[in-house]
């Protein structure tokens, strides 16, 4: 049975996560799987944990594509070839070319799915989708090998469906694996965390930040450590900037605010009404996001009394320096960036005039700035 890969989450213009042919900054994620496969000690399933954006889903698709491409090491007698020290697999093997065309029948892919009768994305990943994977056991493994699913996110399921994974989890299939992706794991029913190893994946430094971006095959637009600081080192998160504009946006914020504590107003509603035009809704919330980031390090900058480095903007330590001198100030913008994010929650939920709700947002700091 081929295997229908959907990509609910994946951005526009970036790589699917079975394309990744190398993975950064996880050696120790990886190497901690290696160790348990073996040392005989494969686990029935497994929690990939870690900020968004840093390579867990990548990860879930390595794992896969190394077992159901490796023999298992009792396999061979004597003969049987060294363990392996790395999930690599070569690009020309069968499974790894199976995989990339979504059709190898030892492995489920469990995203959310579109409902039959709106005809839209779910918003959740519901129990029918979970409960599909009964006929997948079912069905006999090729060769009697293992069978693999990867459920991208587990935190996107709903009470019935995270339940019916916990039976899954409590009379695992025999040879099967599942590789669960959560960016929240508290989320999470405890049972279902505790039927699991854990596989926690870290942020990227500027260095493996670079490096990534240049193997994702995506022409990034921007400084790779610009990317990573506004990123939190996630690699995810730096490719959605670069396709986004979004280094772009956060220069326009910092030098909008370098106006203050005057604000120039024509500069501000050239920018909300720039956010707010048709069909600009993603980079709306973009540009939300990227003013809860500037808030949070002028914040940083006055708690520390060291601006950020590397800058993610031409002149944005000068300007953080002046607007955050002191732990004081810094309560401020502290202060300011959590009202603002519940206001623009709200604003966003309701259908605020995007404008409105962006040139509010901008006043609001302009008033919060020191005179």
């Amino acid at each position: 049975m081929s295997d229908e890969i959907a990509a609910p989450e994946q951005l526009e213009g970036a790589p699917h996560p079975r394309e990744t042919a190398r993975l950064v900054g996880q050696a120790a994620a990886e190497a901690a799987f290696l160790q348990a496969w073996s040392g005989g000690k494969l686990h029935h399933a497994w929690l990939l944990t870690g900020p968004r954006g840093v390579g867990k889903a990548s990860l879930a698709w390595r794992i896969a594509r190394f077992l159901l491409a490796t023999p298992d090491l009792d396999q061979g007698g004597f003969l049987a070839p060294e363990p392996p020290t790395s999930l690599d697999v070569p690009p020309e093997h069968p499974v790894a070319r199976r995989l990339m065309a979504g059709g190898e029948p030892a492995l489920k892919s469990v995203t959310r799915t579109v409902n039959p009768d709106t005809k839209r994305m779910r918003k959740q990943i519901v129990a029918e989708d979970i409960r599909s994977l009964n006929g997948f056991f079912q069905l006999s493994a090729p060769d009697g090998g293992r069978r693999v699913v990867i459920i991208d996110d587990a935190d996107e399921m709903n009470a019935t469906a995270a339940n019916a994974l916990l039976k899954m989890l409590e009379e695992p299939p025999a040879r099967a694996t599942l590789l669960l992706i959560s960016h929240r794991p508290s989320g999470l029913l405890p049972t279902i965390r505790s039927r699991c190893r854990t596989l926690r994946l870290g942020t990227l430094d500027a260095d493996q930040m670079a490096e990534a971006l240049a193997l994702s095959g995506v022409e990034v637009k921007g400084d790779p450590a610009a990317l990573a600081a506004l990123s939190g080192g996630s690699v995810g998160g730096a490719l959605r900037l670069s396709l986004m504009g979004g280094l772009e946006i956060y220069a326009e914020l910092v030098a909008l605010l370098e106006s203050l504590p005057r604000l120039d107003r024509g500069r501000a509603v050239k920018l909300a009404e720039a956010a707010a035009q048709r069909g600009a809704e993603e980079k709306l919330r973009l540009l939300f996001t990227l003013v809860e980031l500037l808030l949070a390090r002028l914040a940083r900058t006055g708690a520390t009394g060291a601006p950020p480095n590397p800058e993610a903007a031409p002149g944005e330590a000068a300007l953080m320096q002046r607007l955050s001198p002191s732990p004081a100030q810094a309560r401020l913008w502290a202060e300011l960036a959590q009202s603002l994010s519940a206001r623009t929650a709200h604003g966003l939920a309701v259908n605020l005039d995007p404008a409105a709700l962006v040139l509010d947002t901008l006043l609001k700091i302009s008033d919060q700035a020191p005179r």
